[in-house]
């Protein structure tokens, strides 16, 4: 099979790089062209991104590929879920983005739960996990608001699927970004229209709905004459970074669960149906869309954010990570134990200080110093996954073999081996490039170069070396775990 190049948009909340991904002969090659910062704008009391300037990081990297004289074959772009962008009736773009980390849903939630639907409702029709950014309640903060983009919109855009219109003029509304917005039946997969309504929406305010490797359009006249490329192909992949993600998981078969870990930890497993009941809402499960009719139930797990925040705040530790861990590794296990998803913990003006004040409110030792602290994050991270992932086992009608770890992550090998020891099962450690893998690999699906799901996943499995880690000390990790319940219930 000749050598087929696929150009990769792989944007992400703090950063964002184009990459080329090449198959050839059953094997899959990447390479990064650009990479750049994401950076919020903060103005007149709100958060906003601005989607010129990753527009125009996206022609930059087509102008790098055009001028290596790269033959691309299709072009696909996957971000970060719930956010969007409003279209006015002559096709411009009426104002950049809000944020997902604005502060103007703040209480929205509730309020809607109280004066709108209430949660039990909203939960039945999405099965979506509840948070307060989820692009429902931004539209109900936005309304309530009077903004005046939403109020002149024609067409509302996932920032995927207005990245894809900039470059194409067509406007779509793919699957799986549709499906973090907590506006979606997963059953029919389209907008549910009672949802939409309680916030002044209909459904052709919205591109028509795409699945995963569909073709979106070609490049406009305007993009090609700037960037030096033909008209090529842009496909609509995964565009929730997720979902394009848990498509990379180099399993070779289904009895897999699978913990996306980077700055959030999304712990899941992959189901034909979605599962919507008392005890996933309970649970605050979330039924995200899935590649290939499949759904992606999961849970969202606070992740290493706990350990950036630190970062930034230590003055003593090492710069190097493998150095500032290996000084966590010396300090006594389990000392310092902390639920990673208390609300405490979502952004506070100290972690550090957050994370004493629950150890001292707790009745526990006060971790001091980076090593201890690092220390407790590790233990506690891994403690709470097993406890998502049991509840992963209840909800599985299959046995969970394995657990793979995909994205950045996977490099940590300290809490890799807590992952195992914790949940007692084999984790499988990679890919780092998760996302932009599946990006890659739905595009080459698209084109018709690869199958389905499960040719993929063997291809990257063969294309890559995966770190194998066994679990350790059973009766140690039991004995934490008790612990950990002790505290966090």
């Amino acid at each position: 099979m000749d050598k087929q190049f696929f150009f990769a948009v792989d944007l992400g909340a703090t950063s964002g790089r184009t990459i080329v991904g090449t198959i050839s002969s059953g094997t899959l090659e990447m390479e990064e062209l650009t990479r750049f910062d994401n950076n919020l704008i903060q103005t007149g009391g709100h958060f906003y991104w601005d989607i010129f300037a990753l527009y125009h990081e996206v022609i930059k990297g087509l102008r790098v590929a055009a001028q290596r004289q790269l033959p691309i074959t299709s072009i696909g772009i996957d971000t970060w879920g719930v956010d969007f962008v409003c279209i006015g009736a002559d096709g411009a773009i009426l104002r950049n983005p809000l944020a997902y980390r604005d502060p103007h849903t703040m209480g929205v939630m509730e309020e809607y739960f109280n004066n709108v639907i209430d949660s039990k409702t909203v939960y039945d029709i999405t099965g979506i996990q509840f948070m307060n950014f989820n692009s429902l309640f931004q539209l109900y903060a936005m309304r309530r608001n009077g903004d005046s983009a939403l109020k002149n919109a024609e067409k509302i855009l996932f920032v995927p699927d207005c990245l894809s219109y900039m470059l194409t003029g067509k406007m779509v509304c793919e699957y799986t970004i549709a499906s973090t917005s907590q506006m979606l039946d997963p059953r029919t997969k389209e907008l549910d229209a009672q949802l939409l309504g309680s916030v002044g929406l209909s459904v052709d305010k919205f591109g028509s709905m795409v699945a995963p490797s569909t073709v979106i359009g070609t490049l406009t006249d305007e993009v090609q004459a700037i960037t030096g490329m033909g008209p090529v192909p842009v496909i609509a992949v995964a565009g929730h970074d997720t979902g394009s993600a848990v498509a990379a998981v180099p399993a070779r078969d289904a009895h897999f669960a699978y913990l996306s870990s980077g700055t959030w930890s999304l712990m899941g497993i992959e189901t034909q149906d979605a599962v919507i009941n008392e005890r996933s809402f309970e649970r605050n499960f979330t039924n995200e869309g899935g590649v290939e009719g499949t759904t992606r139930f999961l849970k969202n797990i606070c992740g290493m954010w706990l350990y950036e925040r630190c970062r930034k705040e230590w003055t003593d530790a090492p710069k190097s990570h493998a150095e500032l861990q290996a000084e966590a590794m010396k300090v006594t296990p389990f000392q310092s134990i902390i639920n990673p998803d208390d609300a405490a913990f979502a952004n506070p003006a100290s972690m550090v200080t957050a994370i004493q004040d629950y150890c001292r409110k707790t009745g526990q030792h006060v971790p001091e110093g980076y090593a201890e602290i690092c220390r407790c994050i590790f233990d506690s991270l891994a403690l709470r996954y097993r406890q998502v992932f049991g509840w992963l086992r209840d909800f599985a009608d299959f046995p969970i073999e394995t657990l793979h770890i995909i994205g950045g992550g996977s490099l940590n090998e300290y809490l890799d081996q807590f992952t195992a020891n914790a949940t007692g099962v084999e984790v499988l450690a990679g890919p780092q490039e998760g996302t932009a893998i599946g990006n890659i690999m739905l595009q080459a699906k698209a084109c018709g170069a690869v199958g389905d799901i499960w040719e993929m996943r063997r291809i990257i499995a063969d294309s890559i070396k995966l770190k194998r880690f066994v679990p350790q000390d059973k009766e140690i990790w039991d004995k934490a775990y008790e612990k950990y319940l002790e505290i966090v219930l």
